[in-house]
């Protein structure tokens, strides 16, 4: 059968299709020298992104189901786990630990790696972004960023890093949630009359649908904003999705529409923004008139956390002799943790 589009299937990725060819050789090798130690293996990070000092893991769950099966041990932290890459001590900090014949889940590297780095740079980049939203509605707008195979998982790490809501169908669905957003500036110029495709919306769509009207189409946003609010008699609130060539002071802009709405009695007209936010511009907006925002390519378009495994005890005579390579702390370690204050340590083992 065509394969249409270039798409790994679950059973490509469990099987070990999608690793790395070296891990292919490596086992390979190891199979024809009788050589397959029984091996304890820690997956950390050096380093995280940019100027992020912590990290929130995610993935763990996929990275269970992907060994389900397979005969090792695992350990981890939680999905969700805020973490830090080094203990006081300068220790490189587990967050996960496989244990077992090192040629039965060599080929799993990959994978593995693939779902933790990815995931956790996702939910990491939502946390920040969800700290500097403070309280106010944060929603998933990323789907359309991204190869749309992997935009359920996109819609997973923000929900998980802290976004109220997503945008996408399946992703929603595969969370147990209603899919949240609004109306593009395509139906607007469908109806080529903004009040018309408002009422629309009012009128056709469910009532438990936020009614919510993008407000920057064709006129300036204060206008079509005071023109909303005045024409849908079921407003909820106005979209602002005005692109940085043509924001302007977007903080002012905000702050005259809210103005402008409560002079004419539309207190409870809410405020949304989108279009190119994240956590630096959210902080801008901390004290404007907001009350929840659209974020898209900074979270699926978000960095990749640099986890990495490897071997650090190998069994010998029945007992662990610590081993690993340069730059790496050998040996099989517990990480403790503050309930109180979330400080973290690391320890050897015993």
């Amino acid at each position: 059968m065509r394969r249409r589009w270039r798409i790994a299937t679950e059973e490509e990725i469990r099987s070990g299709k999608t690793t790395d060819t070296y891990f292919d050789r490596t086992v390979k090798i190891l199979r024809a020298e009788n050589v397959n130690p029984y091996v304890y293996a820690e997956v950390t990070v050096s380093a995280m992104p940019g100027s992020t000092k912590w990290g929130v893991l995610a993935g763990v769950n996929d990275v269970l189901e992907l060994f389900e099966g397979v005969d090792v041990d695992v350990w981890g932290l939680p999905e969700g786990t805020l973490f830090w890459p080094r203990a006081p001590s300068g220790v490189k900090t587990p967050v996960l630990a496989i244990q077992g014949h090192y040629a039965e889940f060599a080929a799993l590297e990959t994978p593995m790696l693939g779902f933790l780095c990815h995931t956790s740079g996702m939910c990491t980049r939502t946390a920040r972004i969800r700290i500097a939203a403070g309280d106010r509605t944060l929603l998933s707008f990323g789907a359309r960023r991204t190869h749309p195979a992997i935009t359920p998982q996109v819609e997973y790490a923000a929900y998980i890093g802290g976004c109220d809501g997503v945008s996408c169908v399946l992703g929603a669905e595969l969370l147990g949630l209603k899919p949240a957003g609004t109306m593009p500036h395509a139906l607007i110029i469908a109806f080529q009359d903004h009040i018309r495709a408002w009422q629309a919306y009012d009128r056709d769509l469910p009532e438990e649908i936020p009614r919510i009207a993008l407000t920057d189409t064709y006129l300036d946003e204060v206008r079509e904003a005071i023109l909303a609010a005045e024409n849908v008699a079921r407003l909820d609130g106005v979209r602002l999705d005005t692109t940085g060539s043509r924001r302007g002071d977007f903080k002012r802009i905000i702050q005259e529409v809210r103005w402008e709405l409560d002079v004419r009695g539309f207190h409870d007209v809410k405020i949304f923004v989108s279009g190119g936010l994240n956590e630096e511009s959210l902080m801008d907006l901390r004290d404007a008139p907001v009350d929840g925002y659209g974020v898209g390519g900074a979270i699926s378009n978000a960095p990749s956390i640099d986890f990495a495994m490897d071997i650090v005890a190998i069994m010998s005579d029945g007992e662990w002799a610590p081993c690993a390579k340069r730059g790496k702390f050998s040996g099989r370690k517990i990480v403790w943790r503050c309930g109180h204050c979330l400080a973290t340590d690391v320890t050897l083992e015993g």
